[in-house]
């Protein structure tokens, strides 16, 4: 009973043996203001995961929660990621992260995109550079001790198939993190992460805001059944899928509810009902990238 009763210590293990803990808080969409008080609410509930981006401008404030929690920094699985715009500057990039996080090295650094995008114009990829490239210069990190872990994000089969079978690529990422729920459930691609040893994490795991996922009926009525909110039972779907989850949110009761999952858990006919759901949409498109990331093999 065990594992059913403490879903909130239970960590995922990584190709390096590290270990992830299964729930985390999101970040991106957090204002600054905003995503201080959020991490120390998230710390004191007993989250030990915090997931952040150079990309979403709160590094700093991220920092300023884990610091001010009083929660010791070893006890905390913190993630950040390169942005597109970095890719041929992957030191200046770590070295910025760590710099606005106030910390001498993170848990996880991930290439936030397979987008090696142009800083003068972002309409534009990087003439002699990709995301091979990039990985290449990830790769040499472990080894200063700046990032115990690498990884990758929002990676379809299609750019892990090109990442894994180019020779330079030395280290098989330990995560992939992608957008997880019922309405893009991406079994093809969590199913190939597994057999390469990559974890996945899920992000939008919640649907994102107003999310159609909160006017499906087969998940209100499971809610209502269970006494859970959906985002509960979300959050323990993706959980005994076997990927961890950062939802996001900067509302103290929001974030202290998306915590509350011990106790209990989704039996088998429940976490295939949610396996099930018809809808289908993405809160992470590529359009606005320089190059086409998602390639519709993931299911």
């Amino acid at each position: 009973m065990g594992s059913k009763m403490e879903v909130t210590k239970k960590t995922f293990t990584l190709n390096t043996g590290a270990k992830i803990p299964a729930i985390g808080l999101g970040t991106w969409q957090s204002q600054p203001n905003e995503v201080t008080e959020a991490v120390k609410v998230a710390l004191k509930k007993g989250y030990r995961h915090i997931d952040t981006a150079l990309a979403y401008g709160n590094e700093a404030e991220v920092g300023k929660g884990i610091k001010e929690s009083g929660v010791p920094r070893s006890e905390i699985w913190l993630t950040t990621k390169l942005d597109n715009t970095w890719h041929h500057r992957v030191t200046a990039g770590i070295d910025s992260s760590l710099k606005d996080l106030g910390t001498d090295y993170v848990d996880l650094y991930l290439m936030h995109w397979p987008s090696s995008t142009d800083p003068a114009d972002t309409k534009k990829h990087l003439p002699d550079w990709d995301f091979i490239k990039t990985w290449q210069e990830l790769q040499k990190l472990p080894a200063t001790g700046k990032v115990r872990n690498i990884g990758v994000s929002n990676f379809g089969i299609k750019n892990l198939e090109k990442l894994l079978n180019d020779p330079s690529c030395k280290i098989v990422p330990a995560v992939n993190q992608v957008e997880l729920h019922p309405n893009n459930p991406s079994p093809k691609l969590v199913q190939y992460c597994k057999e390469k040893g990559i974890h996945c994490t899920g992000y939008s795991c919640l649907g994102s805001t107003n999310s159609p996922l909160y006017k499906d009926a087969t998940l209100l009525k499971m809610a209502e059944k269970k006494g859970k909110t959906p985002q509960q039972l979300l959050l323990a779907w993706g959980i005994q899928k076997g990927w961890s989850v950062i939802p996001k949110s900067v509302s103290q009761g929001r974030i202290e509810k998306n915590f509350e999952l011990d106790g209990w858990e989704l039996s088998s006919q429940e976490v295939h009902e949610l396996d099930n759901l018809p809808d289908r949409f993405k809160v992470c498109g590529d359009g606005w990238l320089p190059v086409k990331v998602f390639f519709g093999d993931d299911e």
